[in-house]
Parts: structure tokens; C-alpha cells; sequence
């Protein structure tokens, strides 16, 4: 692959690690039409997946899923169809984004976050419905009853229970290890007993071994057109959030040495650097075609990564 230009290198990515097209879309949604008000006009969705490799059948399939999943809402205007991100599934959408683009915790406290279901006062359904959600935001099941992570955000968690229903039957609270005894194992063992990270180690391996070769091409090199920088992006924040949304993120003082997350954070940044402003440019054009109104993008965009844009401070 290092001697594949950048067309070449988009071709053998999408022969070798095929998106499914529906979770494309959801990328696409969350790294490109959100942030332009999160609406997009079906034809105007089918033209931006098209150089990814879906047709026009594969997106109306994907997008009808979705519908129905409640991951967007559909709405006619005569022979048209629009997509957005409905009411429900906003607060969900921004949470898993906000993950992926955030820079690797550095810092901890000592702190725990622990989640305790007691007994008796919560429904099996309710139960299962709380594990599900506790575990995709990071959490691990570290006894019987006992849910339990280092770097807990007490706004997300709190979300979180009211959302499944559980805000009144769990307690919450924190902890960290008591000084002075001398024969408790320390809580940041937990980290070994209760995360498997080999999964999210090898995730990590993986991106940085397909789009290191990609900065190589890059860096330094002629300045992509905008379409290729739209899917070069895409691809980007698609293989990434693969990764991201299994990572637990935990503090990085408890994790392995070296941690691959954070060569992969590092090597995603300075690639969506390089092409985020061309691939803005393809992406505001597409809308427009079919929506003449189609606003620019929100200023928070240029939050992703830790900052996309040199502070004036800086030059």
C-alpha cells in the first residue's frame, strides 16, 4: 500500500474492508449532515455515497432501516424525501460523537463512578435495559449488581438513568482507595479484572496500520479535490468510530503502555485536518444542489480533535 496514490488507496480500502452501507450512512450522518442542521434531501445523500460505492437502492434500503430503527425521520415533499436525526435519538447521536472525537483522557483524580441496582426495587426488563447501556458507555460489570468505571461523566450517566427509566432505582457514588489500608487490592486493579481491552488494542492496530500509509501520501503532498477529501474523510471517521465506540475510555494512566489509542487519535487528527475544509467544500456544495438553503457548518465542527483550525496565537 505505500506505493498507492491517494485514488488507489481509497480503491483498495473499499475492495478490502467494505463498509456496510447502513452504517455509512449513520457515519455520514453524524460526521457530515449534522453539523449542516441534520437534515439532507434523499437524492442529495444518494449523490454523497455514491463515490463510497453505494448505489441509489443500497442507501433508500439503509435509510428505511434507520427509520424504523428510530435513528432518523423521514418526511415528503411531493415525489421527495428527506432524512433527520429525530428528537429521540439527537441526545444519543451527540454523545457517540462527542466520543469520537475527543482527545484521550490524561488526567484522573482516583475517583470511581459505581452504579448499584440493589436488590428487589428494579424489573428484569429494566435491568437488562441499564446493563446495555451501561456497557456501551464504558461501564463494567464489576460484581454482582455493581457497575463501576474511572473517568464516569456524572451528565451522560445522568441522562442515562432517566432515559432507561432507572433514575429512582439505582444508587450512584463515588469512590476511590481508602489510605491507611494495607491488605485491599487497589481499585485500579479493577481495570485488569474488569475490561477486556484486546479487542480495542487490536481495533486501534488495525486503523493505524491502513491509514498510516494514507498521511504518508498526504503530507506535504498536493491538496486532495474536494470529493476525494469528502470520502477520504468519511472512511476516516467511519474505520475510527469503529474503534472509538468500544473503546471504554478509560484514563490513560490505567491502561497498557504504550496505549495504540493514542497514535490512532493522533494520526486521525492530522488526517481530518488535512482534508476537512476540502471535503467541507464537497459537502456544501451537494446540499445546495438540491436545497439552496443548506447552511454552512455549525462552528463546533471546527471543536472536533481538540481544535481544527491554528489559535490566532499561533499563526
Amino acid at each position: 500500500m505505500n506505493n498507492l496514490n491517494s485514488n488507489e488507496w481509497i480503491a483498495h480500502f473499499l475492495a478490502s474492508d467494505p463498509p456496510r452501507s447502513k452504517s455509512l450512512v449513520m457515519t455520514i450522518f453524524g460526521d457530515s449532515i449534522v453539523p449542516h442542521g441534520g437534515t439532507v434531501w434523499l437524492g442529495s445523500l444518494i449523490e454523497l455515497l455514491a463515490p463510497l460505492g453505494v448505489n441509489d437502492r443500497l442507501v433508500r434500503t439503509s435509510v428505511f432501516r434507520l427509520a424504523q430503527e428510530g435513528w432518523l425521520a423521514s418526511q415528503r415533499d411531493g415525489r421527495r424525501s428527506s432524512y433527520a436525526v429525530p428528537p429521540s435519538a439527537q441526545g444519543r447521536f451527540t454523545r457517540a460523537y462527542r466520543r469520537v472525537y475527543a482527545p484521550p483522557q490524561r488526567e484522573w483524580d482516583g475517583n470511581w463512578t459505581f452504579v448499584l441496582s440493589g436488590n428487589g426495587n428494579i424489573s428484569a426488563a429494566e435491568r437488562g435495559t441499564l446493563r446495555k447501556e451501561l456497557l456501551w458507555e464504558g461501564y463494567s460489570l464489576v460484581s454482582p449488581g455493581v457497575f463501576g468505571h474511572p473517568a464516569g461523566d456524572a451528565d451522560t450517566l445522568d441522562d442515562l438513568l432517566a432515559r432507561t427509566g432507572t433514575q429512582d432505582k439505582v444508587f450512584v457514588c463515588r469512590g476511590a482507595s481508602m489510605p491507611g489500608v494495607r491488605h485491599g487490592r487497589p481499585l485500579r486493579e479493577l481495570i485488569v479484572d474488569g475490561w477486556d481491552l484486546g479487542g480495542v488494542i487490536d481495533g486501534y492496530q488495525r486503523f493505524i496500520a491502513q491509514f498510516q500509509p494514507l498521511l504518508a501520501l498526504l503530507d506535504g503532498g498536493p491538496a486532495p479535490e474536494p470529493e476525494q477529501a469528502f470520502v477520504i474523510r468519511t472512511l476516516l471517521a467511519h474505520a475510527y468510530r469503529r474503534v472509538q465506540l468500544h473503546d471504554p475510555h478509560l484514563p490513560m494512566e490505567l491502561l497498557p503502555e504504550p496505549w495504540p489509542g493514542a497514535k490512532a487519535y493522533e494520526l486521525a487528527r492530522r488526517l481530518y485536518v488535512l482534508v476537512y475544509e476540502a471535503a467541507e467544500a464537497h459537502i456544501t456544495t451537494t446540499l445546495r444542489r438540491e436545497d439552496p438553503d443548506a447552511p454552512e457548518a455549525d462552528p463546533s465542527l471546527d471543536e472536533r480533535f481538540g481544535g481544527l483550525r491554528p489559535s490566532p496565537d499561533r499563526g
